[in-house]
């Protein structure tokens, strides 16, 4: 069956302290899938970042510069306002492990029942299904070497914060 789709913006949720590879695979494998994707650099009150709010946003931008149909934008408040806002009609998470699935699935039911906007759930790549950013930032602290899991700029820029504290 030949159908013309009509265009969807999606939303790539989170905190991206800080963006990984693992981030940007989803997010690259998002753009391939609906016509733009925006990808929204939240703040969580209750976490510790190691990044401010703007060093984040900004850190982001620079690692997705490459994707035409991509853009960062910061998000405070509710998901579901963002993607209203946006006129965004799917949200796009990743998910590494089972116990990713059943936080992303009980989500995904409650922003459906919010606002109707769907989720999809993209499991991560066999490569980046192990790391997150909490893990990254905690084995760069003890010294290890990140490089193959951030850009360029994102790991100058742990090892710069790093050194700072």
């Amino acid at each position: 069956m030949n159908r013309t789709m009509m265009p969807v913006r999606a939303v790539c949720p989170g905190s991206f302290d800080p963006i990984t590879r693992g981030h940007l695979d989803i997010i690259s494998r998002a753009a391939e899938v609906f016509s733009e994707v925006v990808v929204a650099v939240g703040h969580n009150t209750t976490k510790n970042y190691l990044f401010d709010f703007g060093e984040r946003v900004e850190l982001a931008r620079d690692a997705i510069a490459n994707l035409e149909n991509v853009r960062v934008e910061p998000i405070r408040g509710l998901l579901v306002d963002f993607c209203r806002q946006h006129d965004a009609r799917v949200i796009v998470k990743g998910v590494r492990f089972g116990s990713d699935f059943d936080y992303e699935l009980q989500m995904s039911q409650l922003n459906r029942q919010l606002s109707g906007i769907e989720t999809v759930l993209l499991p991560a790549g066999r490569e980046y299904g192990t790391i997150s950013s909490s893990m990254l930032r905690e084995v760069a602290h003890n010294g290890a070497d990140i490089s193959a899991f951030v850009t360029a700029k994102v790991n100058a820029a742990v090892l710069a914060k790093i050194a700072e504290n």
